[in-house]
């Protein structure tokens, strides 16, 4: 048999030729023998029909072969005759089918064949059929992918399958597993027992199958322990807790295993502080490990509580217990505030529990859970990997070898340093003989040679050592040295300096806390880590409600995230949270204090999922050979809360057959556009996309088309994306658009908009602009009622590129409660934009745009939002300002507005701004003077409108009366005599606003005074006005260095004439000076400009190109060109109107380098210093400056000017700066250079030199002309010298 044996059988690992049962056995040995035939005969019989295995295969080239299938039904057939002619007792044969060799799982690698197998026993021959996924498999309807082979051996068939995807259940069968009946988010107390339990429904049901059960804390699998028992009932899984602690809180997993798979459901455990002892005592320390245990050495960790008591943790004390005991000993004297101690001095081979104690300034607090026992020997002993003892360990040795002295420890460093401790670390000698060694360790303070044993009298069996009582802040070096019996050996190699202190610093504070809300009772708080935690532990989370300043730990368990769900809130009130980071060395401040968030749901609300739609529209904007870049829309539902990034896969598509998708990408993407990488080219491939919220990842969207992986090379750019509409109203919207992600072969310089209607053909598509427009937004004029598509393209120099994506149809129609955005100026003159939406959700924000770019720079805007409106402030409004702004409110179907602030718009609001910042009282009448009876004269005004708070302010002691309610105000004088004569003004103020106006009375007054017996006296006042002065002679200077002298001429006839004087001789002026009829005022400009000589003093002085006069308006001036000391003198100007003249006179006298023109009128004094000093060009530059192409040019001129001018050259009116080919240089604040070091043909070109200082600009203009030798015909020497051409005053 032997040489007929199958593969199987001989390379099988349990075939020993006795693997049938023993029934199988008995059943072949009693056909054999009473058979007719041999069992070699029907080997042959079986070898010449050339029968093989089955075969079950997946594969993209198998055919599947039904002939041995056939042949095998043949065979099956034939050997039952031949077995029926033996006349065998057929019934004693048979019996049901067994699986020998059950099939098994496999994992392969995609589109590798994998071979599946089985051994069935059974009589008649038992009808073998493959499943997958609880369905049939049909080889025939798979023609290719599955391949079926069997070879029958006596009562026994081999089968073998070949599969790609999808598990084979175990029996056929396909579990179907749901836990319900599920615990919730629990809350527990130390001390107390909790139990987690969930109800497992498994279908269909067998009889006495178990699943696997786990259960899992914070991703870590429980085993049973006293602190965990589980226990499996059929239908239902429990997790007792039996003594709760704080390491016991964290997310509790149920996973629920079988051969169809796996199902899980998880929930968060929080536990709380027992009961102090002591009244604000701290909480009881948790996580108590053991770490690095030796010989006679152990270092114990723990976590620092998150309740201290109200009072700061003044330190830690550690306890330890010998296992088999209950004697509790105090490891160290006083308290360590340290979350790492070492514990010295243990006895070896015996096994120790540790806990650990808080205390602050009001007692001490519970102990902690105690630690898991550890044993003190050394690590490389075989014991130390036994389970833990009870009692003492006995470690034996083989028998020392004498008068071996050990050799130097190795390796010898400070693993941990503190200022409490220092431990040391080092490996043993190599040759330490067969004794055990032990070691004695020395320190040396810094700067000295003197060494000093620290454990005198016992030395230490473990390489590790604690040095306590170091000095603080003061340096040390270490050495260690072997001991046994046979003596000390050599020290080690001494560490480096290392100075007493703590090496790790507590960690700074979180920021940025952001409460979300999540549940009715519960709140997402998100924060920024700390920027400097180093060996973090972890983070606590406290909260409050807004206004109670009592903070409560939302986590009684430092978790490693920046996310955290803090539940058991209450539903309405308002919280607000705090984290702190923690590690070894404490515990960091508080971050600053979060917004204040209300407890309620934030999604939901009856929506079944939460979770975004899919997104859709799936386009490429740009493909090179290795990668796409995609772009799609948002979907049309969110979920209810923001969308936090999308997530894109890939498959690829070979002969119209699509492949496994992959993820393109892992972290959650924010924008709707994403470069896919790693592709290759010439490849097909296909995307999908899904969105995520808060509430989880959606479903993906369906997949796009199939795109092919080429270089675009095309010369025109890609289509523009993410076409967005806003501001929709009857007749108008906003649209705006991103730039192709493709340029083409030259950057992009526009864009195009068309528009049609939205059930229109595609031919009817017409655009919106004619022109290109640069912007990436525009607004579209509509008409209303009708619904419009629009899409978008891009243009460079070669051209107009591919379409975008057309937008959705947009109906022209205003929105009920739609509102625009409203300019307010408030009484401060303060500026800003308001907008108000009522249809807010909870979720909805306010997002101010300027161009339609979100605003983040605060700078200029400042935000506000209060409710239902939000405001958007402009610190100080200027030109820089100017733009459109918009207002987006999110969470609506599309509320926004915008508002263009242009130049005119924005010189308005300036001008509204300062009326409201100081505001003036309207006047119904200026102030007027009339006479009154007996000689009184009464001066009156009217405001238009004035509060009762208004009031008036006057000079003069007279009775004044102010009707507030008609806003009449009136004087009364009992007589008005010539010392009167003057200007009369009233100032009004009321609240922030003013006004004043003023009468000038100047003239002759005769008085006729009529005596009569007991008539009283009349008074009559004759007032003779003539031309006089409103403002007198002043004077200005102009940014160009020019003299302004200014009046104000009051009652001016049209026979009034006007005369300028200098030192008492007139101006004569050759144009003709007229006035207006009833014009109250005349301004009389005088310029002077900087120039040298004047006319003669006393005379008038003749006009000439030098001296000019004019009138412009009212305006009557004299300008001085260029004066010089011979123009100081006395200057005056008259009017005369035939009846009277009117003379005013100014001095223009010179001190240094400046004019000082004086004007004296009464007990007024003005002065103007006009600056000699303005900037020039002395000398002038030539005209034209010809040379030869490949020379140097150099031309200096001097320049002048006090304060020294800037210089600016200038190339064609282009500024130009200084290089290696083009130097420019001013020395000594005179001197400007311009030198070219070799001159060609591109330096032609008109060249100026522009000096500017505060009094004055001046420029000089040259033309730089280069030839070629040849060209210019031998005209110029093509060895002659550079051209230098200097210019000095």
């Amino acid at each position: 048999m032997s040489g007929s044996m199958p593969f199987y059988q001989k390379h099988h690992r349990h075939y020993d030729r006795g693997y049938r049962s023993r029934e199988t056995e008995s059943k072949l040995s009693q056909y054999q023998t009473s058979s007719r035939y041999t069992f070699r005969e029907t080997e042959q019989l079986y070898d010449n029909k050339s029968l093989g295995p089955v075969y079950l295969c997946l594969s993209r080239s198998l055919e599947l072969d039904k002939a041995p299938h056939t042949q095998g039904r043949q065979l099956n057939k034939h050997t039952h005759l031949r077995i029926g002619s033996t006349r065998i007792n057929e019934d004693s044969l048979m019996h049901a089918p067994e699986f020998v060799i059950k099939p098994r799982s496999h994992t392969v690698w995609e589109k590798q064949c994998v071979r599946l197998h089985c051994t069935v026993s059974g009589w008649p021959d038992p009808r073998v059929v493959w499943y997958k996924n609880n369905v049939a498999i049909d080889p025939i309807g798979n023609a290719g992918k599955y391949k079926l082979e069997s070879r029958y051996i006596g009562a026994l068939i081999l089968f073998h399958a070949l599969s790609v995807d999808g598990p084979v259940s175990e029996y056929g069968i396909n579990f179907q597993t749901h836990i319900v009946d599920k615990f919730g988010v629990s809350f527990g107390r130390e001390g107390e027992t909790m139990s987690l339990g969930c109800t497992v429904i498994i279908y269909p049901t067998l009889h006495l199958y178990k699943p696997e059960v786990q259960w899992y804390r914070d991703d870590v699998l429980l085993s049973p322990s006293k602190w965990n028992h589980m226990h499996w009932s059929g239908d239902r899984a429990t997790l007792t807790l039996t003594h709760l602690n704080k390491e016991d809180e964290g997310l509790y997993t149920l996973r629920v295993t079988t051969k169809s798979g796996y199902e899980t459901y998880s929930a968060y455990v929080f536990v709380k502080d027992a009961d102090a002892e002591v009244e604000r005592a701290p909480g009881a320390p948790l996580d108590v490990r053991c770490l690095d245990a030796n010989k006679d050495y152990i270092i114990v960790t723990w976590k620092q509580p998150a309740v201290d008591g109200g009072d700061s943790i003044l330190g830690y004390f550690v306890d330890r217990c010998e296992v088999g005991t209950t004697h509790w000993i105090q490891c160290n004297d006083t308290p360590v505030k340290f979350a790492r101690f070492p514990v010295t001095g243990l006895v070896e081979g015996r096994s120790y529990l540790f806990r650990v104690r808080a205390i602050n300034k009001s007692g001490m607090s519970r102990p902690s859970r105690v630690s898991e026992p550890v044993a003190a020997m050394d690590p490389s002993d075989r014991a130390r990997t036994s389970a833990p003892w009870t009692g003492q360990i006995i470690v034996t040795e083989e028998e020392p070898a004498e008068g071996v002295v050990p050799g130097r420890p190795l390796e010898l460093q400070v693993t941990e340093a503190t200022k409490n401790y220092v431990v040391l670390s080092w490996n043993p000698p190599g040759e330490k003989g067969l004794e055990g060694v032990m070691y004695y360790v020395e320190k040396c303070v810094s700067g000295t040679d003197s060494w000093q044993r620290v454990n005198t009298e016992i030395p230490v069996k473990s390489p590790r050592f604690a040095l306590f009582d170091l000095a603080e802040g003061k340096s040390y070096s270490f050495r260690v040295r072997c001991c046994n019996s046979a003596g000390v050996g050599e020290p080690s190699d001494p560490t480096e300096a290392i100075t007493v202190g703590d090496k790790l610093d507590i960690p700074s504070a979180p920021s940025k806390v952001v409460p979300t809300r999540n549940t009715d009772t519960s709140v997402v708080v998100s924060w920024v880590a700390s920027s400097e935690a180093k060996e973090l532990v972890g983070y606590y989370i406290e909260g409050s409600i807004e206004g109670s300043n009592v903070w409560e730990p939302c986590n009684n368990k430092p978790v490693k995230a920046t996310r955290f769900i803090c539940h058991g809130l209450m539903t309405g009130e308002k919280y607000m949270f705090r984290v702190r980071a923690v590690n070894a060395a404490g515990l960091s401040q508080f971050s600053p204090e979060s917004e204040a968030v209300e407890v309620k749901a934030a999604i939901g609300g009856g929506i079944p999922h939460a979770s975004p739609a899919p997104p859709y529209g799936i386009t490429v904007l740009e493909c090179v050979c290795d990668s796409m870049v995609l772009a799609w829309k948002q979907p049309s539902f969110i979920g209810g809360a923001d969308i936090t990034g999308y997530f894109v896969d890939y498959r690829e598509v070979t002969d119209g057959v699509p492949g496994k998708w992959h993820e393109a990408n892992i972290k959650a993407i924010s924008d709707r556009a994403y470069r896919v990488s790693d592709l290759k080219e010439n490849r097909k491939y296909q995307f999908q996309v899904r969105a995520a919220n808060m509430a989880g990842v959606g479903i993906p969207s369906l997949p796009s088309n199939t795109f092919l992986c080429e270089e675009w090379t095309i010369a025109v750019p890609g289509p523009p994306h993410d076409l967005q509409v806003r501001e929709v109203r009857n007749d108008s919207l906003v649209l705006l658009w991103k730039p192709p992600v493709y340029q083409g072969r030259d950057p992009v310089n526009g864009f195009y908009i068309d528009i049609k209607e939205a059930d229109a053909p595609e031919e009817v598509w017409r655009g919106v602009n004619n022109k290109a427009t640069e912007k990436t937004f525009i607004k579209v004029n509509l008409k209303e009622g009708e619904r419009f598509v629009f899409r978008v393209r891009a243009q460079n120099k070669a051209g107009v590129g591919e379409c975008s994506d057309v937008t959705e149809p947009v109906p022209a129609l205003t929105k009920p409660g739609t509102k625009e955005i409203v300019v307010d100026v408030n009484d401060d003159g303060i500026i800003s934009l308001n907008y108000e939406f009522c249809d807010l959700t909870p979720d909805s924000k306010f997002v101010w745009s300027k161009n339609y770019e979100e605003i983040t720079d605060s700078s200029r805007l400042t935000i506000e939002t209060k409710g239902n409106k939000s405001k958007a402030i402009f610190n100080t409004l200027e030109e820089e300002d100017i733009g459109i702004y918009s207002c987006l409110v999110t969470h609506t179907d599309g509320a926004s507005s915008s508002y263009n602030l242009s130049e005119e718009e924005l010189k308005r609001l300036l001008e509204v701004s300062h009326d409201h910042k100081f505001p003036i009282i309207p006047l119904k009448s200026e102030l007027a003077v009339e006479l009154l009876e007996k000689g009184k004269v009464r001066f009156w005004l009217q405001a238009d409108k004035i509060s009762a708070n208004g009031k008036v302010d006057y000079i003069f002691n007279e009775k004044m009366n102010f009707d507030k309610n008609t806003g009449v105000i009136e004087m009364i004088m009992e007589s008005l005599t010539p010392a009167d004569e003057g200007t009369f003004t009233f100032q009004l103020q009321d609240g922030k606003a003013t006004n004043q106006s003023s009468l000038v009375l100047i003239g002759d007054v005769t008085v006729e005074l009529h005596l009569h017996d007991a008539i009283s006296i009349s008074v009559t006042v004759m007032f003779v006005p003539g031309p006089h002065f409103i403002e007198y002679l002043g004077y200005e200077v102009t940014p160009e260095c020019c003299v302004i002298l200014k009046c104000k001429v009051g009652n001016v006839k049209k026979e009034t004439s006007a005369h300028w004087y200098k030192d008492g001789r007139e101006i004569k002026s050759d144009e003709h000076l007229g006035f207006t009829e009833g014009v109250l005022k005349l301004e009389i400009s005088y310029h002077v400009s900087v120039f040298p000589r004047l006319g003669f003093r006393d005379s008038a002085i003749a006009f000439s190109d030098r001296i000019k006069s004019g009138v412009v308006g009212e305006q009557l001036w004299l300008q001085i060109t260029e004066p010089t000391e011979k123009d100081m003198g006395k200057y005056a100007i008259e009017f005369n109107d035939g009846k009277g003249g009117l003379r005013r006179t100014v001095e223009l006298s010179g001190q240094g380098e400046t004019i000082i023109i004086s004007i004296f009128e009464s007990s007024l004094l003005a002065t103007l210093i006009v600056c000699l000093g303005r900037a020039r060009v002395a000398g002038g530059l030539p005209d034209v400056v010809t040379i030869q192409e490949g020379k140097a040019l150099n031309l200096t001129c001097n320049i002048s000017g006090d304060p020294v001018p800037e210089v600016t050259w200038l190339k064609n009116d282009r500024e130009i700066t200084s290089d290696d080919h083009c130097i420019l240089k001013f020395a000594s604040g005179k001197f400007a250079s311009f030198i070219i070091t070799g001159v060609n043909t591109s330096d032609s070109g008109k060249y100026s030199i522009l000096v500017k200082n505060k009094y004055g600009t001046e420029s000089g203009d040259f033309t730089v002309s280069v030839f070629i030798p040849d060209e210019a015909g031998g005209k110029k020497n093509k060895s002659g010298p550079n051209l230098v051409v200097n210019m000095y005053k």
